[in-house]
C-alpha cells in the first residue's frame, strides 16, 4: 500500500471504527463478488453508519485519488456493483451503504425519503399498515434489493401500472471536473446550505414539512399510457432510454446517492390470480394485444415463463421458494451473509466456492412437493405459461375474455385459489435464481450462465424466440421468463464446458439487433453489456473524472475517461 491508501485507511478507522473498515480477502469477500456475476479485489470495504460518515469517507476517498465503487444490497445481474477483474490501475474501494437504512414517511406515507440502505421489503413493510406499497414488491424485486439500487438501475419489476424506478428528487454527492465533491440537493425540501448541516438534519430525522405536490415526479407518471402504445416499434422500457435518464435515476453508481425522495402506491386488498397454459404463442400475443388496447385498467402484473424455466425453478430454486414462503424475505439478507461467509470457509478449506449451494441442493430433496397439483398439471399439459394478476373488480371482465380467447386459440386456463396464485408467483420469482444454483452444482459441465434481459418491440409479435441450430447446440439448457405484458423478456442460456461464451453473445446480441430489441431492458449494463451512446453522455455528465464505478457499459477505467490501455 502507498502513504495514501494507508492515511485513507487510519482515516476511516478513525471515523467509522475498526469493525467498519474491512480489509483481506475473506472479510470482503460478499461484498467483491457479485451475485451472479463480478467479482474483483478491494483495497477496503467502507460501512459507514450515517450520512454525515458517508460524506467524510467519499471526501477522504477522492483526497486518497481511489476508485470507489456504491454498493448497497449487492443483488444486482450484471455486476455493477462490485469490482471487475483488477484492471483499475488504482486501488478500488467499496462503499457498502447498509448501515444507513431509515426511510421517512411523507405527506401521510403517499411518498417516501428512503435513504441508500433502505431495503424494499422494510419499505413494504413500512407502508402496510397504512393500505400503501412501494414501487416494487417481492415477486418483482431480488430479495434484499435496496430501494437506490432499484432508481440507479431504472428497475422494472413485475407491476405494469409502475413501470420503471425512477424520480426526479434526490440527494446525492458529485464529483466535479475540477476534482471537488459537491452535494446536489433536489429532494424539494430546504435542509440548509452546509452539506454537513443538510445531512446531519436528514440523519436526526428533522425534515420540513412536504406535501406530495410539486413538478418533479416520484415516480414514471407516463407509462401505463406508454406501454398500451402495442402498434409502436420500440420496446416499452428499457436501460438506455433517454427519457429516464436524470441525476440519480440510471446512474448506475456514477454519483453517490444520499437519499431519494419516491411515490408510493395505494395496496390492492382484493385481487385475483388466473393461470393460463398454452402449446401456442400466438394465444398469449393476442390476449398482450386485448388487454392493453382494450381493457379498461391494466393488470396489477402479468408474469410469463416456459415450462423449461419451470422445471429448472422446480429442482434448483426450490429452497428459494420454500425460504420465502415460511421465513419471509426480512431475515433472508441476513442468511445470505452467512452462506457467504460459509462459502468462504469453504474455499480456504479447498471444498469448493460454492459448498453452501451444493448443501442447500440436496437438503431441498428432502422436503415435500411444494407447488400445488394444478400448476403441475398445468406443466404437463403446456408449454407456455402465464400467471395474471388483476384487481377483483376486473375478474368478471377478465374471465370473459379468457373464454372468449382458448375457445378460439390451444390452451386452458383456471382461477388459481389463495394458495395456487401465491405459490405460482414465488414459482416464477424462483427461477431467476435457479440457473446461478444449477452452474453452482454442475461446474464440471458448464462453462458459464449466459444471461439476456432484453426489451422487445411494443409491436412485436413473433415474441418467443427460434435460435438457430449451430448457436443452440453448445447450450444445454434455455430458460425464458420475464414480463410478458411489458415485453421484457429474461432469457438465460447454461452453456456447455468449453464453449466460448463471449461470442456466443455476440451472435446472440446481433441476432435482437435485427428484431429491433433493446438490451438491457432493466438490470443495467453492469460489466456484461455494452454501454449506448446515451447512457455513456449521461455517464460522462455525471461523474467527468471517472471515479465512481469505472469501466460499466464497457467504458473506459482510466481517469477522466482517458483510453482504456490495450493490455487491459
Amino acid at each position: 500500500m502507498t502513504g495514501a491508501t494507508d492515511t485513507l485507511l487510519e482515516h476511516c478507522r478513525q471515523h467509522l471504527g475498526r469493525r467498519h473498515v474491512l480489509t483481506g480477502d475473506s472479510a470482503t469477500r460478499r461484498f467483491r463478488q457479485g451475485f451472479r456475476y463480478g467479482s474483483g479485489p478491494v483495497l477496503a470495504v467502507l460501512r459507514p453508519g450515517s450520512l454525515v460518515q458517508l460524506w467524510q469517507v467519499l471526501q477522504a476517498c477522492v483526497d486518497a485519488d481511489v476508485v470507489i465503487i456504491m454498493q448497497a444490497a449487492n443483488t444486482g445481474l450484471t455486476g455493477g456493483s462490485t469490482p471487475d477483474g483488477d484492471a483499475y490501475g488504482r486501488p478500488v474501494v467499496i462503499i457498502s451503504t447498509l448501515r444507513i437504512g431509515a426511510i421517512h414517511l411523507l405527506d401521510g406515507g403517499r411518498q417516501v425519503l428512503c435513504l441508500p440502505g433502505a431495503t424494499l421489503d422494510r419499505l413494504e413493510a413500512k407502508l402496510a399498515p397504512l393500505g400503501r406499497e412501494p414501487h416494487s414488491v417481492i415477486g418483482s424485486s431480488c430479495l434484499g434489493a435496496s430501494v437506490v439500487g432499484g432508481i440507479c438501475n431504472n428497475s422494472g419489476g413485475s407491476l405494469v401500472r409502475r413501470g420503471p424506478a425512477y424520480t426526479e428528487m434526490a440527494l446525492y454527492a458529485q464529483l466535479g471536473a475540477d476534482g471537488r465533491l459537491r452535494l446536489v440537493n433536489h429532494l424539494g425540501m430546504a435542509l440548509g446550505d452546509d452539506p454537513l448541516e443538510q445531512l446531519s438534519r436528514i440523519d436526526r430525522g428533522q425534515l420540513p414539512p412536504v406535501t406530495a405536490k410539486g413538478s418533479a415526479c416520484g415516480s414514471d407518471h407516463d407509462y401505463a399510457e406508454h406501454v398500451r402504445q402495442i402498434d409502436a416499434d420500440t420496446p416499452a422500457r428499457f436501460n438506455a432510454d433517454p427519457r429516464r435518464l436524470r441525476e440519480a435515476s440510471g446512474s448506475a453508481g456514477r454519483v453517490a446517492v444520499m437519499a431519494v425522495r419516491l411515490d408510493t402506491f395505494a395496496a390492492e386488498a382484493d385481487t385475483r390470480v388466473f393461470y393460463l397454459g398454452s402449446n401456442d404463442t400466438r394465444a398469449f400475443t393476442a390476449l398482450r394485444r386485448q388487454i392493453l388496447g382494450q381493457f379498461k385498467h391494466l393488470p396489477i402484473a402479468c408474469e410469463y415463463m416456459h415450462r423449461d424455466a419451470f422445471d429448472m425453478a422446480d429442482h434448483y430454486g426450490k429452497d428459494t421458494f420454500l425460504a420465502i414462503r415460511h421465513l419471509g424475505t426480512r431475515r433472508l439478507p441476513r442468511f445470505f451473509a452467512l452462506k457467504s461467509r460459509f462459502d468462504s470457509i469453504g474455499e480456504r478449506l479447498h471444498l469448493g466456492a460454492a459448498l453452501s449451494d451444493r448443501i442447500l441442493q440436496r437438503l431441498s430433496r428432502l422436503a415435500g412437493d411444494h407447488l400445488p397439483h394444478r400448476l403441475r398439471q398445468w406443466r404437463e399439459r403446456y408449454e407456455h405459461h402465464l400467471m395474471l394478476k388483476v384487481s377483483a373488480g376486473e375478474e368478471a371482465d377478465t374471465r370473459k375474455a379468457l373464454e372468449a380467447l382458448f375457445s378460439s386459440h390451444d390452451g386452458g386456463w383456471f382461477a388459481c385459489s389463495a394458495d395456487e396464485g401465491q405459490a405460482a408467483f414465488l414459482h416464477r420469482f424462483a427461477a431467476a435464481g435457479a440457473a446461478v444454483r444449477y452452474r453452482s452444482v454442475h461446474r464440471d459441465e458448464v462453462e458459464d450462465i449466459l444471461a439476456l434481459d432484453i426489451a422487445l418491440r411494443r409491436n412485436d409479435r413473433d415474441w418467443f424466440e427460434q435460435l438457430p441450430a449451430d448457436i443452440a447446440a453448445p447450450i444445454s439448457h434455455r430458460l425464458y421468463y420475464g414480463h410478458f405484458l411489458c415485453h421484457v423478456l429474461h432469457q438465460d442460456y447454461i452453456v456447455r464446458k468449453g464453449t466460448d461464451v463471449h461470442a456466443l453473445e455476440q451472435r446472440m446480441l446481433g441476432i435482437l439487433d435485427t428484431r429491433g430489441a433493446r438490451y438491457p431492458a432493466e438490470h443495467n449494463v453492469g460489466h456484461l453489456y455494452p454501454a449506448a451512446e446515451s447512457q455513456q453522455r449521461f455517464f460522462r455528465e455525471l461523474d467527468p473524472c471517472n471515479r465512481f464505478n469505472p469501466g460499466i457499459g464497457h467504458t473506459s477505467r482510466q481517469p477522466d475517461w482517458a483510453p482504456q490501455n490495450a493490455s487491459q
